[in-house]
């Protein structure tokens, strides 16, 4: 069962043309449950690797660099990453072309796993740097975990302005951890970090479960302090997806920029989504059955104890690292 949003980070291809039709290439390969995605680029024809493969294990991915020589040269020639129809994830492509030409960035989708590079196909995923814009959009919306965090919020707080105000008090601290993990300010390890988001997750369900009972606590009447301090505690999580793509220190403001704009654009989009599901009940006026006006905050519950169990079991194993 993998739904959180951790364990779906894209890959990475950098392909840096140091000289005509010679290369420097990152390959950053995901790890899903600690197990490498089989994904693999496949470059044309007349490409070949011309030094020794390094690689490096990390906490989330492999890292592979080598240097590839290419002839004809790679600007106007297609690429593929192999594998992707197989799993949950994209590869972000960055094609830094000889002689000052400006850098290509791709998203590459199970759906079309090629990328032309240094021109333009039909169907091409948005490039350039509005790229991390979608990246994050997705990554939120993709991201079970953090959308049932929302949806607790949200079936806590019961009056508008209350609402905004959590909302707001979510989307500011999470932005604030973004920041400051992406840039390498602050950075927690992936299996502790994974185990407190999930141990929140079963926190919110417990409350909207103490909410529905009519029953009162310092969430319920404070929701906006609680969501605060979960959105410090996301944050962290929201920027794994970036900071691991090894961006380069120069792009990486702009992307953090985009893809926190991305991440906002999507709870937005979900809390709306939610917020007028919760108008048309009232609207036809439906009248739920016990167990059915139970089951999200049972089912955030139970998805929350199930996560905490495997990531602390996951935290153990790993040593406490």
């Amino acid at each position: 069962m993998v739904l959180s949003a951790h364990e779906l980070l894209p890959g990475y291809l950098e392909l840096h043309e140091q000289h005509p039709g010679s290369y420097a290439v990152i390959w950053k390969l995901p790890l899903q449950q600690g197990q490498r995605l089989p994904l693999a680029p496949r470059f044309p024809e007349g490409c070949a690797i011309q030094s020794a493969l390094e690689r490096e294990q990390q906490t989330t991915a492999w890292l592979y660099r080598t240097q590839l020589q290419c002839s004809p040269s790679l600007n106007g020639q297609t690429i593929a990453i192999d594998g992707l129809s197989g799993v949950s994830t994209d590869v972000l492509v960055r094609y830094r072309p000889f002689g000052g030409a400006p850098t290509q960035t791709a998203l590459v989708k199970p759906e079309q796993p090629t990328v032309l590079l240094g021109g333009h196909q039909s169907g091409d995923r948005p490039l350039g740097r509005f790229t991390y814009l979608r990246l994050g959009i997705e990554h939120i919306l993709l991201g079970v975990d953090h959308l049932l965090l929302l949806l607790g919020l949200v079936l806590i707080v019961r009056r508008g302005w209350m609402l905004l105000k959590t909302v707001t008090a979510f989307t500011v601290a999470n932005s604030i951890t973004l920041c400051v993990s992406a840039v390498g300010i602050v950075q927690i390890p992936a299996e502790p970090l994974n185990a407190t988001i999930a141990l929140s997750i079963l926190f919110i369900g417990v409350e909207v479960v103490r909410s529905l009972r009519g029953q009162t606590s310092f969430t319920i009447r404070k929701p906006w302090v609680l969501a605060c301090g979960f959105g410090l505690l996301h944050g962290f999580g929201y920027a794994r997806g970036l900071a691991e793509l090894g961006l380069p220190r120069h792009e990486l403001l702009i992307a953090l920029l985009l893809f926190n704009v991305g991440i906002e654009i999507g709870q937005d989009i979900f809390v709306a989504l939610v917020l007028l599901l919760q108008r048309a009940f009232r609207q036809l006026e439906i009248q739920w059955p016990w167990w059915a006006r139970r089951f999200p905050a049972y089912g955030i519950g139970c998805a929350g104890a199930y996560w905490t169990i495997e990531h602390t079991t996951a935290l153990f194993a790993s040593g406490g690292r």
